[in-house]
């Protein structure tokens, strides 16, 4: 089932209303951010580096530590009220307004 980026700032949103603790501090989410996306980090050099896993170490996948990236980005937009749709819409049009000579464009044939 494909959901809507509102959806899941809202299934977030639902799943953490459940606890009396709600969300964590902005500062306290940034540092959570940050340890995930060192943990995505090594997976990736794990799989395209020249790091490999020690054979005692837990198997993650990229997927598993990118879900992991947007739960917590989820949940310090949602703290902060932001909708991530419009982040995104903004974000996109800036790429397509400021940056749109910025990089070569393919060809159509």
């Amino acid at each position: 089932m494909n959901k809507t980026m509102h959806e899941l700032q809202k299934e977030v949103d639902d799943y953490i209303s459940q606890f009396k603790e709600g969300y964590f501090s902005p500062l306290a989410m940034m540092a959570r951010l940050t340890e995930e996306l060192g943990e995505l980090a090594r997976e990736i050099n794990h799989s395209f580096g020249e790091k490999p896993k020690k054979s005692n170490e837990k198997e993650n996948t990229i997927e598993e530590e990118l879900g992991d990236v947007l739960f917590v980005i989820i949940c310090l937009a949602n703290s902060l009220n932001i909708s991530l749709e419009d982040a995104h819409n903004r974000v996109l049009h800036k790429f397509n307004t400021r940056d749109k000579d910025r990089w070569t464009r393919i060809e159509e044939e």
